[in-house]
């Protein structure tokens, strides 16, 4: 099948694209939409820009392609994710009030059918809704303005003293819920880029990484998104600003022209990005079918 773009924009109120997530607005085209249908047929394998390729071989999340619903004022896009015990989303794009019933009918039915265990709607808001939930998708814009280093305890993880690296073991076995377990061992493998931490009293207290750049789906250096927490004890204190400037300048000195990134509304990375100055694009929510 092929999308018909002008039966999609004026639907696209947010910029998310099944099974890659959010994408710059110069990105929103009908390609990259026709890109996840071409790799679904194509053995599991990634988009040359898909940022989940830095963590494995193989994509756990494909378009079922021959159950699309694609109508002028409807598009029902459902992906099948292989983690756990399978996940069926139906991705919304529809200003008409009966879609979610329609997409939590399919979504059933295609849970039924793959033998998945979950099955959930995904609805989008505008970036001037006044009742964004969910997720808030913000943009980090580096050509707007200078992201000067800060003054602080944060560097790269390798700089440190090796008594401080190795209290990171302990900084992720309690952080784990946030991924920093997972990032531990891609660390110690040696297969991610630079990780910044902050330090409190020679313990590792902080960390945003890895620090990553690749190209978008038009060739742009886009930030990759990182893992980034601060130790309970140690919040209210500055140290996440603190991180998060010194990967923004990071980020904008070593090429980079923006970053995207997910945040839960309400949440204390949204209220930092938010004072930060960076700029809504919409929001995504799931509700069970």
């Amino acid at each position: 099948m092929r999308f018909r773009w002008d039966w999609l924009r004026p639907v696209v109120t947010a910029p998310f694209v099944p099974t890659i997530g959010p994408v710059h607005p110069s990105v929103l085209t009908e390609d990259v939409f026709a890109d996840t249908l071409i790799a679904a047929s194509s053995d599991r394998r990634f988009l040359r820009y898909d940022k989940d390729a830095r963590w494995s071989d193989f994509k756990d999340e494909t378009v079922l392609v021959e159950d699309v619903v694609h109508q002028p004022a409807v598009t029902l896009i459902p992906t099948l994710s292989r983690r756990g015990a399978g996940t069926i989303k139906v991705h919304v794009y529809s200003a008409q009030g009966d879609a979610v019933l329609m997409a939590s009918e399919l979504a059933q039915k295609l849970c039924a059918v793959q033998g998945a265990a979950k099955a959930r709607v995904v609805r989008f808001l505008g970036p001037e809704s006044p009742q964004g939930r969910g997720t808030r998708i913000q943009l980090k814009d580096f050509r707007a303005l200078p992201c000067p280093a800060p003054e602080g305890p944060v560097h790269d993880f390798a700089a440190w003293p090796t008594p401080v690296q190795q209290t990171f073991a302990e900084f992720a076995a309690e952080m784990a819920a946030d991924g920093f377990a997972f990032l531990y061992e891609r660390m110690k493998a040696g297969a991610v880029g630079p990780v910044l931490t902050a330090s409190v009293g020679g313990r590792i207290a902080g960390a945003i990484g890895p620090m990553e750049i690749r190209p978008d789906a038009i060739g742009t250096r886009q930030l990759m998104p990182q893992y980034f927490g601060v130790l309970p004890d140690h919040r209210g204190l500055g140290l996440g600003r603190l991180l998060w400037r010194a990967a923004m300048h990071w980020g904008q000195s070593h090429g980079a022209a923006y970053q995207l990134l997910q945040t839960e509304v309400g949440g204390a990375s949204d209220r930092l990005c938010r004072n930060e100055g960076l700029h809504a694009l919409g929001f995504t929510y799931s509700q069970p079918a």
